[in-house]
């Protein structure tokens, strides 16, 4: 949390002095930086909140962008030759820099011969209608050899690092009621909120295990839900020369246009927390840049993507990759906070290590990992069976939610009976697809779905295997 310290420093806002003390009793006491300012009475709450209140500024020239202006008239390039005949505003809306920064990059194409204008509804360059020469052409040609990024400018790797760093999954503040109300929509014990909060809070790593079909990965998307703030995500980023695409449709949720707020460095998407979830597709390229080598640009890891939000690795211990790989993989920035990634250049760079990181497993803890990895995991959260009370209260919710009437009588009938004649013990998941079997059942024969003794016996006979005596 350096950068925070260094801001409030430069902002007058504390000293030097008070800096190294609260940096001496966070390597004591542990906790957050700013928890310490305030505990140490230096600053307040409020000035806290401030600091990671930030919204990336416009640059104003060619200079803010820290990307050379040659990059830009390129980038620009590659972009209208698709676009036959076009205005100044339409290569802004595509490559969100500002229209003095996009007349620069112009002005040179007009120089070169790459561009000319077609036509004009007066002086102004915002009128200009422009072509692309057939020289134009040729040179986008040969850029795209190198390159077939078309997309908005990316961003410094400086101003990506400080961005998490202000935007750091360890200062969302989460309250007991939002908790709860992330999880209004599962049957869960008090245990496990006064296990979970704090896990939250603290942005550590926490392993969700138990037995199979009682609700770990709906627990673990469940804890997706709980931050409710957003934060700005860049298209692409800019290391080295090279060009890595960050922003991602699928994990991350762009904030409704009537939220955005003006005045914004249009390169910055503002989204939700991310939530990146993988199961046992994951692999180990997967959690390094991937290099298109058509395309000749990265896409970015799904660590990357999941900065600043919850990276949630479900079935873990199931992947194709063995559990010690992965974790070998990311023992260092699970310590530090910091990823390393290495272009095909052999190029290597550091990178924020911003998530909280949830594993989830249906296998014994103690066969996946050693103690030195589960050590390194803060937070061990058991799920397991629900109790009968739990169990029913379960049943009846799914049976509320499908329409489906409850009847005692067949609950009944399906756990003095059916359970006991396939060996069978009772499973958070069971309620969901029983109902499921039966609904499906009266679809196809036309009738209203019914919760009756005949009903469970055939959901259990489907959905069973009857055990050997």
């Amino acid at each position: 949390m350096f950068i925070l310290g260094e801001k409030l420093v430069k902002e007058n806002i504390i000293t030097q002095p008070q800096l190294d003390e609260a940096l001496d009793r966070q390597r004591r006491l542990g906790g957050r930086l700013g928890q310490n300012l305030v505990a140490l009475g230096h600053v307040t709450e409020q000035d806290i909140k401030k600091q990671y209140q930030r919204n990336p500024p416009p640059p104003k020239c060619v200079e803010d962008t820290g990307l050379d202006l040659s990059f830009i008239t390129d980038l620009v390039l590659k972009h209208i030759v698709f676009m036959g005949e076009f205005r100044m505003g339409d290569v802004v809306e595509r490559i969100k820099l500002p229209m003095t920064i996009v007349n620069r990059a112009l002005e040179i194409l007009k120089r070169e011969k790459f561009v000319e204008i077609k036509g004009a509804t007066s002086y102004a360059s915002a009128t200009y209608t422009f072509k692309v020469t057939e020289s134009g052409q040729k040179r986008s040609l040969e850029l795209m050899d190198l390159c077939r990024y078309a997309g908005p400018a990316p961003v410094t790797l400086d101003e990506y690092q400080t961005m998490v760093e202000l935007q750091t999954v360890k200062c969302v503040t989460i309250s007991d009621e939002t908790l709860r109300d992330a999880f209004s929509h599962l049957v869960c014990r008090e245990d496990l909120f006064r296990r979970l909060g704090p896990a939250i809070t603290s942005g550590k790593t926490v392993f969700i295990y138990g037995p199979p079909g009682n609700g770990k990965t709906a627990i673990a998307e469940a804890v997706g839900r709980v931050p409710t703030d957003f934060v700005y995500v860049p298209y692409a980023i800019d290391v080295g020369g090279q060009i890595i695409s960050v922003f991602d449709p699928v994990n991350h949720i762009p904030v409704p246009p009537a939220m955005l707020t003006e005045n914004v460095d249009q390169r910055w998407v503002l989204v939700r927390r991310p939530v990146v979830m993988v199961g046992g597709e994951l692999t180990m390229r997967m959690l390094d840049l991937d290099f298109n080598r058509i395309s000749k640009y990265y896409e970015a890891s799904l660590q990357l993507k999941a900065n600043n939000g919850i990276f949630i690795l479900d079935d873990f211990g199931r992947q194709q990759i063995e559990p010690r790989d992965i974790l070998n993989r990311w023992i260092v920035p699970l310590d530090r906070h910091i990823d390393f990634m290495t272009l095909h250049t052999g190029m290597k760079f550091a990178v924020p290590f911003d998530m909280l990181v949830i594993f989830a497993t249906n296998l014994e803890p103690t066969e996946l990992l050693d103690e030195a990895f589960l050590r390194r995991i803060r937070y061990k959260v058991e799920i397991d069976r629900p109790t009968e009370p739990e169990y029913q209260k379960i049943f009846k919710g799914v049976c509320s939610a499908s329409d489906v009437p409850f009847s005692q009588e067949a609950y009944d009938y399906l756990m003095s009976y059916c359970y006991k004649q396939y060996g069978a013990i009772p499973n958070a998941c069971h309620p969901r697809d029983l109902i499921e079997q039966i609904i499906v059942e009266s679809r196809y024969n036309n009738q209203p779905a019914r919760l009756t003794k005949e009903s469970i016996e055939m959901a259990c006979s489907n959905y069973f295997v009857r055990m050997e005596t």
